[in-house]
């Protein structure tokens, strides 16, 4: 009977640490945006790609920077957006320090290198994901909304 009481208390110890555990858990899920949006930019259409930004800035000025998640995921000609001669350069890396997430497709890095001789230089703040494409279907099988402007 003593092994028995052991193992209550053993396994209500192990309930009460999972709880607490759980209940961090939760409090730091909760601490999670909101909101979870991925903007495709495959285009080099100035135009297009500033509408891009735009929708970025607009999402956290209607839901609060710490309530959305945005990912701007750039590849083929789009990647130029990313560029860090680009005409966007410098929003670009203004808003990757206002919790924008920049994605560059690394296969189509590797495109332009094989063609040029070496990789686009990308703006501050700008992440290099192994393909686009695959980090698209990624985040929204993550639950991210998918825009393309």
């Amino acid at each position: 009977m003593h092994k028995v009481t052991n193992f209550v208390k053993g396994g209500l110890v192990s309930a009460v640490l999972a709880t607490v555990f759980l209940g961090q858990s939760a409090l730091a899920g909760s601490m999670d945006a909101d909101h979870k949006v991925i903007i495709q930019v495959s285009t080099d259409d100035p135009r297009t790609q500033k509408i891009a930004l735009n929708n970025a800035a607009n999402l956290q000025k209607a839901y609060g920077m710490d309530n959305v998640d945005v990912q701007i995921v750039a590849y083929g000609p789009g990647l130029g957006l990313l560029s860090k001669n680009g005409d966007n350069a410098d929003r670009v890396e203004s808003m990757a320090m206002q919790n924008i997430n920049f994605n560059a497709c690394s296969n189509t890095m590797a495109k332009i290198e094989s063609k040029k001789g070496k990789k686009p230089a990308l703006a501050k703040g700008v992440e290099v994901v192994p393909g686009g494409v695959a980090r698209i279907v990624e985040l929204q099988e993550q639950g991210y909304a998918y825009i393309r402007p």
